[in-house]
């Protein structure tokens, strides 16, 4: 049991950066950068508030898959008999890495470009596209959760 514990405190972390930090940039950061910042700044802060969160995320990514496997082996012979709480979550969490991918390979690099050639209009409409996407992607998030730690049998 005591083996459990560290990888089970790790994926529990992990996924509350992953999902935490979803859940203060959608609530909080974003409605006082639109209150204190002009378009212009609020843009630039943006990429450098992704710059540095992703790199958050993908160590959650990593802890999160790694913690996951490892759990999943010490107290089931796979995903196959894992219960369907466990299968549940482990789907949620591929499709909010999915999403997560196209956020970081697709729509930051054109939100960086348009940053960085003053096209604010474009910037403004991809970050749109990412807040949509973030959205989304905590409301798959606090679902995993609530299922992984309610470990509703579905």
């Amino acid at each position: 049991m005591l083996a459990f514990a560290l990888p089970y405190t790790l994926h529990v972390l992990a996924a509350l950066v992953w999902v935490g930090g979803m859940f203060f940039a959608w609530l909080v950061l974003r409605p006082a950068s639109v209150a204190a910042l002009e378009g212009p700044a609020r843009l630039r802060l943006w990429v450098e508030v992704f710059r540095r969160f992703f790199g958050w995320v993908w160590l959650a990514v990593a802890i999160l898959a790694i913690s996951g496997i490892g759990m999943l082996h010490m107290r089931f012979s796979g995903f196959e008999t894992a219960p369907r709480y466990v299968q549940v979550m482990i789907g949620g969490g591929i499709v909010m890495f999915a999403l997560f991918m196209r956020i970081q390979a697709l729509l930051l690099p054109e939100l960086k470009t348009a940053v960085q050639d003053e096209d604010w209009a474009t910037g403004a409409a991809v970050l749109g596209r990412i807040r949509r996407m973030v959205g989304i992607n905590l409301l798959l998030g606090l679902a995993v959760v609530a299922v992984a730690s309610s470990r509703v049998m579905l």
